[in-house]
């Protein structure tokens, strides 16, 4: 297959410390009613981290340090096509969530918490490289 044919895309593990505990953010994306961390298509021309830091705060209103790169996550589309997804730990720093057309809620969870809430297995694994 050859890589025009892969969706390339980005995104975060977004977290904070509160009350010494860490909490991940997940949001919720009406279209698909799913739950999950912050991410989006590469643009053309876009490095993978410059994607995911800008897919953060478009979804978000988020902004961070990034941490560590996270596994790269693979699956294939809702169309059935192969997606490629690489992730950072980000910490939050800044910002603040807003409803938009592609996320309509955000939670801060625990991550025992995030693990059962996550709708995709390939998301929760994400999870293990954190804590």
């Amino acid at each position: 297959m050859a890589d025009d044919d892969v969706v390339h895309a980005a995104g975060c593990v977004v977290w904070r410390l509160q009350g010494g505990q860490l909490e991940v953010a997940l949001v919720h994306r009406d279209r698909y009613d799913d739950w999950s961390h912050p991410k989006g298509k590469r643009a053309s021309g876009e490095h993978d981290l410059g994607c995911a830091v800008r897919e953060v705060l478009e979804e978000t209103g988020i902004r961070g340090t990034i941490h560590t790169e996270l596994p790269t996550v693979r699956y294939a589309d809702n169309k059935g096509r192969p997606k490629v997804v690489r992730y950072w730990s980000m910490e939050r720093t800044g910002g603040r969530f807003t409803p938009n057309d592609e996320v309509d809620q955000l939670i801060w969870v625990p991550l025992d918490q995030a693990k059962d809430m996550l709708s995709y297995s390939h998301d929760r694994v994400l999870l293990d490289s954190l804590g």
